[in-house]
């Protein structure tokens, strides 16, 4: 039933409640140009799909950054048009990294009205296993990702074992633990140690600071990019035909957060 409510798409409403925003929200979103206009369907009834749920995602991560309603405005128009929901997935995630945590507290209830359809227990098992929620002490209750959720739901009916899933996990969190480490240790022998033995200078404490707080972005970005790359390169070696007929992501654009303006904000 699930699947074919996203073949058909989302009415207005059901759209608002699946990005936990309000139906006034999204017109005004639409209004302004931050979303792409719906499908319009039989009796005229406007429908929208997962890159419209992926959009607003966006752009509550771009809210939770403190930029304005101009500066989102900014962000959006230079994204290259044609987006899938899985690209401006990306963009959220690079977005993301500015931010130290974005998973928040949920009940199964708002979880189940984000998701659009009932967890069973094994889905939230393969929700977790894909960390897009944490289970705490109250069943009905998880640390989750409102984001990232809609994207973790449609991974739900893709025929892959939940051992397959933690195993991909395992194979993720080795490689970027060591990633995460050896580039800690060259920031700490070759910037910050040189940096203490030149002694206190107010400049410098000021620079390293500002070094210190951009260098999770940056990084994240070019680990990013670095493994799309590369699994484009292993996607092709071990499936020559099938990639053959894929056409290029237009993900690999690098995206740029635009400076804040002087404006207010849309509403919530």
């Amino acid at each position: 039933m699930t699947q074919q409510v996203e073949a058909a798409g989302l009415t207005v409403d059901e759209l608002a409640a699946r990005a936990g925003v309000t139906v006034r929200t999204v017109r005004f979103y639409s209004t302004r140009g931050l979303l792409p206009p719906p499908v319009i369907g039989p009796r005229r009834v406007g429908r929208y799909g997962p890159e419209h749920l992926s959009r607003l995602a966006l752009i509550e991560e771009l809210q939770h950054q403190g930029m304005t309603l101009a500066a989102i405005e900014r962000y959006v128009r230079q994204l290259p048009d044609g987006l899938s929901a899985d690209d401006l997935a990306l963009h959220r995630a690079l977005v993301a990294a500015w931010q130290p945590d974005t998973a928040r507290r949920t009940t199964r209830a708002e979880l189940q009205q984000r998701a659009g359809r009932a967890l069973t227990e094994d889905d939230l098992d393969r929700l977790a296993a894909m960390e897009v929620l944490e289970r705490t002490d109250d069943p009905d209750v998880f640390q989750a990702d409102p984001a990232l959720l809609h994207l973790g739901v449609r991974l739900l009916d893709v025929p892959i074992a939940l051992r397959t899933v933690l195993a991909a996990r395992e194979v993720v969190l080795t490689h970027t633990r060591e990633a995460a480490r050896e580039l800690t240790r060259l920031f700490r022998d070759e910037v910050w140690e040189p940096y203490r033995e030149g002694g206190p200078d107010p400049e410098q404490v000021e620079t390293m600071k500002s070094l210190s707080a951009h260098m999770q972005p940056m990084v994240v970005q070019a680990l990013v990019t670095a493994f799309q790359r590369s699994m484009r390169e292993e996607l092709r070696a071990s499936f020559p035909a099938e990639e053959e007929s894929r056409p290029a992501s237009s993900a690999e654009e690098e995206s740029r957060p635009a400076s804040p303006a002087e404006e207010d904000g849309a509403p919530r």
